[in-house]
């Protein structure tokens, strides 16, 4: 029996390595075990174990993830294939257990197929919620959380005091986006006494944040899923259920409000001249386009904005911290070129991070070191293509190692070392597609735009207001966490106390 088992697993191995060869397929690494394929090779976190396996057996590998055909890519001119002359054929998602349950059984703008249903999402997003003119609308909101974390920071302070910036940016984050969302805060200032709604609010954040960022082996292993395997799917379930409950009710309080008064404009302004927030935005465009602006759509904006601008922004200013805590010497820097460009009487504003081109490069830089998607968000083909010569077949699931891509030598000189210098008169946050961080093509990130502003304002703000060193004399642990947005393994801790020049100012705010 066991002679013939050993026997039947060659003979798997040797047909599915010869079958590679006869269809032009990319290479693998050899063996691809029956049912699991390569997942024995994996180990966390996933973005580096896949580093490690493309540097050797090459840029374009084809793996298989259990039962799915898995392209993984670590070369820009690859990914520059997969996103231009291939960007249609690599516009749809693979259907994976998050996406059927936190993305409304694939119809919300993360997980929806290529086709008219995602157009009308993403143009709903792109025009009426992420525009500049909307974002420049709103920019008061921004200001006013980072006014508030400045002024709990400057008001709690003793001399050298210690806080923890992962939840300093978590729930400035958070209160950036629900404001924007529906004009509501649910933590820092006068939050003393939680009503029951934050509470909802915060319990639903963490459990998506829990759930939502795991991965699901189910996805890759029919078998375990329809045995129910770690139970992910129910608390999935369960996890959607709290969420769209929520925002339907948030849905329902602005409805009865507009119902109240007919006064609404038709412009971001309501009836007593305060600035539309997203809920109301899109209620008024329901009463004309019902047919677009359906209750489902706008919870799925709601949600979307929300979780996919909140994590990622978080993490990238805590490495960005962690960073300056180790480069002192660039931290002071950053400092130099505030004060010079923007003094001491007012705080940053978004008009200002124009003026602030190293702040920039800061950015950039530590977006390329730890980006905040590390394999990009997965792609799927929807019909066979070719990339770099290789026949790939339809429905192969397309993994850009943006971290490896980022972090290579034959991309960067020095590649390891933070050296925002590089980034001197670069403009945007893409460098051909040596520096990906947002993604590329058709489904890109759509809330670049908005998590740059919100990073580079309160980065800002922190530098001008204080000044930063670690807790002791040991370097910040830059060790990576896992999950899907690259977090820290430890929460940052940081030592602060108020700049001379600035205790005038900050008395004031």
């Amino acid at each position: 029996m066991l002679l013939h088992l050993v026997l039947f697993v060659a003979l798997f191995i040797l047909t599915d390595h010869l079958i590679k060869k006869i269809r032009n397929l990319p290479p693998s690494p050899f063996p691809t075990l029956p049912i699991i394929g390569h997942l024995y090779l994996f180990k966390k976190p996933l973005h580096r174990s896949l580093s490690k396996i493309s540097s050797k057996y090459g840029p374009i590998l084809l793996l298989k993830f259990g039962s799915r055909n898995v392209l993984l890519v670590t070369s820009p001119s690859a990914a520059e294939e997969c996103f231009t002359k291939n960007d249609i054929v690599f516009a749809n998602r693979p259907h994976l257990l998050a996406g059927k349950h936190l993305g409304n059984n694939y119809t919300s703008m993360i997980w929806a197929p290529y086709g008219d249903h995602w157009r009308n999402l993403r143009k709903i997003s792109t025009l009426e919620i992420l525009s500049n003119n909307r974002l420049q609308t709103l920019s008061f909101v921004r200001m006013d959380e980072i006014r508030s974390v400045v002024r709990r920071l400057y008001q709690h302070d003793h001399q050298n005091q210690t806080v923890e910036m992962q939840s300093v940016f978590f729930e400035l984050t958070l209160n950036v986006m629900m404001r924007m969302i529906a004009g509501k805060r649910y933590y820092g200032e006068n939050m003393a006494e939680i009503d029951q709604e934050a509470k909802i609010f915060q319990e639903i954040v963490i459990e998506t944040l829990r759930h939502g960022g795991a991965s699901n082996i189910g996805d890759f292993l029919p078998l375990l899923r329809w045995v129910g395997f770690g139970g992910l799917e129910k608390r999935l379930m369960i996890v959607q259920q709290k969420r769209e409950r929520f925002m339907q009710n948030l849905v329902e309080e602005y409805r009865r409000r507009m119902e109240v008064s007919d006064k609404q404009s038709e412009n971001y302004v309501d009836g007593s001249g305060n600035k539309k927030n997203l809920i109301q935005v899109m209620l008024s465009l329901q009463k004309v386009e019902p047919e677009y602006y359906t209750d489902e759509s706008i919870r799925s904006l709601m949600l979307l904005l929300l979780i996919a601008g909140t994590d990622t922004s978080t993490g990238t200013m805590e490495w960005a911290m962690s960073l300056l805590l180790n480069n002192p010497d660039i931290l002071k820097k950053a400092q130099v070129e505030i004060d010079n460009q923007i003094g001491s009487d007012h705080l940053i504003d978004e008009i200002d991070l124009a003026k602030l081109p190293y702040l920039r490069c800061i950015i950039n830089e530590t977006l390329r070191l730890y980006p905040a998607g590390p394999l990009l968000v997965p792609h799927e083909s929807s019909e066979d293509c070719k990339i770099g010569g290789y026949h790939i077949p339809s429905g192969t699931m397309l993994l850009v190692n943006a971290w490896a891509i980022q972090n290579d030598p034959k991309n960067w000189e020095e590649p390891r070392k933070f050296k925002p210098e590089r980034f001197e008169g670069f403009e945007g946050t893409r460098d051909g597609f040596k520096l990906v961080p947002f993604g590329s093509g058709r489904r890109s990130c759509p809330g670049e735009s908005l998590g740059m502003r919100i990073v580079g304002l309160a980065l800002g703000s922190l530098i001008q207001c204080f000044e930063w060193e670690r807790v002791g004399e040991e370097i910040v642990d830059m060790t990576e966490g896992s999950g899907l947005t690259l977090p820290k393994a430890q929460p940052l801790q940081a030592k602060y106390r108020p700049r001379p020049t600035m205790i005038k100012l900050l008395s004031q705010i």
